[in-house]
């Protein structure tokens, strides 16, 4: 059966096609890697998959071994049309038996360590995240047979060189690359293409009426929009990287006001001027911070130490258990100013920072009053609801 990933038609008659994810390869490669192990026969020649997108996928499997108690499947990676740096990557899982019932998960060559605090997965384990750690161990368990057990280790033959060129080293992980994903697909992010997208979600949002929009930069930053704040489906609008453009065209089709909602580590580049928030294009995140700490008066040793941090998250967790929230308090009136002067002065625009876990940590004066203007923040937004 061949694969057929989603495509998606552009404005200008162009079609980007999808690919599928590192977590997607690896939860392919150990489905196929324990059926080889425990079964009889020969392991056919390709293998198939679910991923959280919805989509069910055959993928060829380019690497097929055993060996006694051990076996091992491999899946190369297609990024699609997107230009992603880990496009056609070997993805390799090694099922090995074990003497009681279980799985154990682990990582190999070329999968990276995470030694800083701040990211989704804690100092000590490794680079798999748990949208695709949830995705293996799925697909492991299924063709697994009762009372079995085995241990799982994914690796990427050259993934140690391959993460030189990637942000893993600055965010302290270490020996490789990470295994992503969280909806299994590689989506095309073309910086053309992608501009040309984003922008016909404000028509969709005028045309049912909404006037004031939630501005996020991605999936989970909307998932978090719809569950905590009193807002249509609507009115909430992806960014991707886009930050600046999405505001001025706002600002064009005479949107009445915008709220920019979502995780710190990426909002707060805005507060820098910062109008396309690629880690690729610029940061500041740092600097934005211990600026704002040292105008309000923070001691030498919080401005050093905020400079030192991995993570905006990192930094979060450092103000909020000093007593300083009102250094994010800030920022996000900072963020909220540079937008404004995005938009050109035509466009009237609020702030609120979350952190991981969906929290809102802080917000500006015009974001607090936006929310009073549509209720309140409901109790339930993330897992712990609001921290301001």
């Amino acid at each position: 059966m061949k694969t057929v990933l989603p495509s998606y038609p552009q404005p200008d008659g162009t079609i980007l096609k999808a690919g599928f994810s590192s977590g997607t390869c690896a939860a392919a490669a150990a489905k196929a890697a324990v059926s080889l192990l425990f079964a009889d026969k020969e392991m056919d020649e390709s293998v198939m998959v679910e991923i959280p997108a919805g989509v069910t996928l055959t993928l060829p499997l380019v690497l097929r071994e055993k060996n006694g108690d051990t076996a091992r499947a491999g899946v190369i990676k297609d990024a699609g049309d997107d230009p992603d740096i880990t496009n056609g990557i070997l993805v390799v899982a090694e099922a090995r038996r074990l003497s009681s019932p279980g799985i154990c998960l682990t990582g190999g060559e070329g999968v990276g360590r995470v030694t800083k605090p701040g990211l989704a997965i804690p100092p000590g384990q490794w680079a798999i995240n748990p949208v695709p750690r949830s995705q293996i161990l799925s697909h492991v368990q299924a063709v697994l047979p009762l009372n079995c057990g085995v241990a799982i280790s994914i690796s990427v033959p050259g993934g140690e060189q391959l993460a030189r060129r990637t942000l893993n080293p600055e965010l302290g992980i270490i020996g490789g690359i990470s295994i992503l994903g969280t909806t299994g697909l590689v989506e095309p992010m073309s910086v053309d293409a992608c501009k040309r997208s984003l922008v016909p979600q404000i028509d969709v949002a005028l045309a049912a009426g909404e006037r004031r929009l939630v501005l996020t930069p991605g999936k989970m930053g909307r998932k978090n929009a719809l569950s905590c704040l009193p807002v249509r489906a609507d009115a909430v609008l992806l960014t991707s990287n886009f930050i600046g453009h999405m505001l001025r065209a706002c600002a064009a089709k005479s949107v009445d006001a915008v709220l920019l909602f979502g995780h710190l580590g990426k909002i707060i580049k805005v507060a820098a001027g910062i109008t396309d928030t690629h880690s690729s294009v610029a940061d500041g995140r740092r600097e934005v911070l211990a600026a704002h700490a040292a105008l309000l008066g923070l001691p030498q040793e919080a401005i050093l130490a905020l400079m030192k941090h991995n993570t905006a998250e990192e930094s979060s967790d450092y103000l909020l258990a000093h007593g300083w929230q009102y250094v994010l308090a800030a920022v996000a009136a900072e963020v909220a100013r540079r937008a404004e002067r995005m938009a050109g002065g035509n466009l009237r625009v609020g702030c609120m920072l979350l952190n991981l876990a969906g929290e809102i940590l802080a917000m500006d004066d015009y974001g607090k009053r936006w929310l009073e203007g549509n209720h309140e923040v409901q109790s339930d937004c993330g897992r712990g609801g609001s921290r301001w």
